[in-house]
């Protein structure tokens, strides 16, 4: 299901743990890691598809998270002409989102990639929370840093992405470290 403007409907979840880092999953029989996601179908509101995804991709429930937010609208990314099937090419632009912050609040253990018989992750790790914004494929990474940007108010104790940008390159200008 495409809008007029040739863009999928999804959703796009940041799990994230005690520690305000954030669940990234590895995509089956590849290198490339991401958060889960997920079409919204039909009839299907944002938060039920949100919970459909959680469940196929990360098996969880809506007992193991606790909703912290949601993007107030939609983010759109493109996807490169190369990586769309031949039979959408011409209508397909891409994909918009909403994107839920969720915390575990069950346990690390209840995380089951292999809930379906079609599993999208083979493995998982807890990451800083702006880390994806640079480890995800680049036609993803504006909409991931303009998610986690607006996703961030909803938490306290995470850093701001430009000094989280300053710590991996050593750049302390602007930053007063005389606390």
């Amino acid at each position: 299901m495409l809008d007029r403007d040739g863009y999928r409907p999804n959703v796009g979840i940041v799990l994230i743990n005690g520690r305000n880092e954030v669940f990234w999953g590895k995509r089956v029989r590849e290198h490339s890691w991401q958060f889960p996601q997920g079409g919204i179908k039909p009839g299907e509101s944002p938060e039920a598809a949100m919970y459909r995804e959680l469940l196929e991709e990360v098996g969880l429930l809506p007992q193991h998270v606790k909703i912290l937010g949601r993007t107030r609208d939609w983010l759109r990314y493109d996807v490169p002409s190369n990586w769309v099937r031949r039979e959408w090419r011409g209508s397909y632009k891409g994909q918009k989102q909403i994107w839920f912050l969720l915390r575990l609040v069950g346990r690390e253990c209840d995380v089951c990639l292999r809930a379906t018989n079609h599993p999208e992750f083979d493995g998982w790790r807890w990451n800083r929370y702006w880390a994806p914004v640079d480890a995800v494929i680049d036609f993803k990474r504006d909409v991931y840093e303009r998610a986690l940007r607006e996703l961030s108010r909803f938490l306290k104790g995470v850093e701001s992405y430009e000094d989280y940008v300053s710590s991996l390159t050593g750049d302390t200008t602007g930053t007063d470290l005389s606390v």
